[in-house]
């Protein structure tokens, strides 16, 4: 635990423009970031007298080791500012809301030549407009209904692309929930406009489109066309019943986020509930933990820093009105950053009487309820977490606590495909976040311990690299990837490489993402899948980059017991320890996301194609001809020159094609590639 006065900075130093400043810990992560109307005046605040801060701010200055500051312009860039950082860094020390539960929002995939009705989770993505969040069952009703009225497409792509090369739509096809734009019943421009029509129903114009189904009903009855007014009543029907599961709440112009929160002196929980229309169109909620001394309105501003600053980037539509329980710190900012974010004006209001201050009564009782189930959901989690770590810690005689562990595992079938796993446990919860897949080739895959030997080079020499900032340059301008950086990206693993650090005196780009977490932050103990051997082999590999404070534990698999470096005899745990039970947890799902990578390396290695035979023709060119052609049958059939024209196959190659088919004959050359860990048939 440092000392503050040991990186005070002298108060002549630190300007006192408006600014945002930044506590580093002795590992230069960042874990607090803040900002100030006075630069001066906030941070010697911390350092004055810091035996008389509150405990949580005391923890914070203690755990520090330094502070760097950034001076800007205006209080509103310094609230974009520490909103891009805090959306950086994840600060250990600053309030982040968490969903209480992943909630499912309906989405159109408009980015899409074909737009694409499905439910999703998660992060959201660009050229997707969402609806929702709604319950997962209230959802997939909803979606069946509509798909009624609006039938746009909602297969997946392989299911798309193979009622295409067939010339057969699937089932919904068939009975009428989609158009088919597969075989071209309908063409792309009126499949864009059906999915435009169910947008704007779901935006809040129903009335609009009830209106002109039951004209059309009319007319039908009037040209005694009794069986197109049955099918258009039917869809007027489903119309309203979707329409009418929303009970009507305030006016019908209002377009209000109503945001209401319940909190005591260690966590706080907030409910939203999204009006659009005057009707509820659905409800989130958040659980946070109050790491930093913040009073309510403190609590609201962090709120809609992340809920709107997410909102934005996944282009979701901001609404009109704000109704919030208090007022928040720097109303005046935040309202200008939300006008901007939304192009147009936004007001935070705090609802005094009427029908918004009753909806935020009903929303308040619900945040009241949430951090109730909350606490009682915990209250065994974190009982047994701690016991967990706190008997491993014990056990294995660690001076330091386990706030983080990562765990390695090996997998392959007789020496091929070799591949490795790297799970991520903080305070006793996985980290999914910082999972990582290795693959291991050359003399690496000889056998387990040197594979094992491998990994742990290959990642503590990339954290050494980062954390003594001797990372070559070309792989932080990203023309040269580091080979584990693009392995990582190959394996879909790692978005991007970071780029290199802002300059301090410079406001960020609020509208470039910020670069994934590498492998900056060391864990306390290193758990390996194995004995002796293997426990040997991890540890030979941090002694050999002299990294000396990380441990290193090996759990074997046949009586579950513990092993420790150049020891020869194993540490057994009780059956009925938290702390093995956390081990072989953390065991399992290292040996669960290997297999996992494992099979989808044998997948593809496994893949046999009539076109392997031709010299020259890679996987990338056997796709073109695919794409081009439609089938392997296509391929046997075209000519020399008929195969020249599909994108990157020339003459030469060409005639190889014609020639192979040529010399395997007929019957060989229609053949079907398929799978053969599967069995599914890959072109036919």
């Amino acid at each position: 635990m440092a000392n503050p006065a040991s990186y005070r900075p002298q108060t002549g130093e630190i300007p006192t423009n408006p600014g945002v400043y930044r506590f580093r810990d002795p590992n230069g992560r960042v874990i607090y970031v803040g900002k100030a109307k006075s630069l001066r005046s906030r941070l010697n605040s911390y350092f004055a007298n810091p035996a008389g801060l509150l405990p949580k701010t005391y923890a914070m200055v203690h755990a520090a080791s330094s502070v760097e500051w950034t001076v800007v312009g205006s209080e509103l860039e310094s609230l974009q500012l520490e909103y891009t950082w805090i959306k950086e860094f994840k600060p250990r020390y600053n309030v982040v809301f968490r969903d209480d539960k992943t909630y499912p929002y309906l989405a159109v995939t408009m980015g899409e030549k074909y737009p694409r009705v499905q439910v999703m989770r998660g992060d959201r993505r660009k050229g997707t407009r969402y609806f929702g969040p709604y319950t997962a069952g209230a959802i997939r009703e909803t979606m069946d209904t509509l798909l009624r009225v609006f039938p746009v497409r909602s297969c997946s792509a392989g299911v798309f692309k193979r009622a295409e090369a067939s010339g057969r739509p699937c089932l919904l096809g068939y009975i009428d929930k989609c158009s088919a734009p597969c075989v071209k019943r309908i063409s792309a421009e009126d499949h864009r406009a059906l999915a435009d029509d169910f947008c704007a129903f779901m935006g809040g114009e129903a009335k609009r489109f009830i209106a002109k189904l039951e004209k059309q009903m009319a007319e039908a009855v009037a040209e005694l066309n009794y069986e197109r007014a049955a099918r258009l009543r039917d869809d007027i029907t489903a119309l309203r019943k979707v329409f009418e599961r929303n009970a009507v709440v305030l006016a019908e112009d209002t377009d209000a986020d109503v945001f209401a929160l319940h909190e005591d002196e260690l966590e706080a929980a907030v409910q939203v509930f999204h009006v659009r229309g005057g009707r509820v169109r659905g409800q989130r909620g958040w659980v946070v933990e109050k790491v930093e001394d913040s009073t309510t309105p403190d609590l609201v501003e962090h709120l809609l820093q992340q809920v709107y600053g997410e909102e934005a980037q996944s282009h979701g539509r901001l609404p009109r009105e704000v109704l919030v329980p208090v007022a928040p710190s720097n109303a005046a900012e935040l309202t200008q950053w939300l006008g901007g974010l939304r192009g147009a004006k936004v007001d935070i209001r705090v609802p005094q009487r009427g029908d918004k201050a009753a909806l935020m009564s009903t929303v308040r009782e619900n945040a009241e309820h949430a951090l109730k189930l909350h606490k009682t959901r915990r209250a065994g989690d974190l009982t047994v977490r701690s016991q967990a770590l706190q008997e491993l810690q014990e056990a294995l005689d660690l001076p330091v606590p386990l706030l983080r562990i990562e765990c390695y595992d090996v997998s392959h079938v007789q020496g091929t495909n070799v591949v490795a796993s790297m799970v991520v446990v903080e305070d006793g919860l996985p980290k999914k976040s910082d999972y990582r897949k290795f693959s291991i080739t050359g003399a690496a895959a000889t056998d387990d311990t040197a594979a094992m030997h491998d990994v742990l080079t290959r990642r503590f020499r990339y954290y050494l690299q980062d954390k003594s900032g001797q990372l070559d340059e070309t792989v932080l301008s990203g023309q040269e990837p580091d080979p584990l950086e693009q392995e990582l990206q190959e394996a879909g693993q790692l978005d991007a490489v970071a780029q290199a650090p802002a300059r301090e005196d410079t406001l960020l780009d609020t509208t470039t993402p910020a670069p994934r977490g590498r492998f900056a932050y060391p864990p306390n103990l290193v758990v390996v899948d194995g004995g002796k051997p293997q426990v040997n082999a991890a540890a030979r590999a941090l002694a050999d980059l002299g990294v000396d404070d990380v441990y290193v534990v090996g759990l074997a698999k046949r009586l579950e017991e513990v092993w420790l470096p150049d020891s020869d005899f194993p540490v057994i745990l009780p059956r009925t320890s938290q702390g093995l039970y956390l081990l072989q947890r953390i065991r399992d799902e290292a040996h669960r996301f290997a297999i996992s990578f494992h099979r989808q390396k044998r997948g593809k290695a496994m893949t046999v194609s009539a076109l392997d035979g031709v010299p020259g023709l890679g996987e990338s060119k056997r796709k073109a001809l695919l794409a081009h052609f439609g089938s392997i049958k296509g391929v046997k059939a075209a000519s020399a020159v008929e195969l020249s024209e599909a994108k990157g196959i020339g003459p030469a190659l060409a005639s190889a094609i014609v020639n192979h088919f040529s010399a395997t004959g007929p019957e060989a050359a229609t053949v079907p590639a398929i799978n053969m860990t599967t069995g599914e048939v890959i072109e036919t």
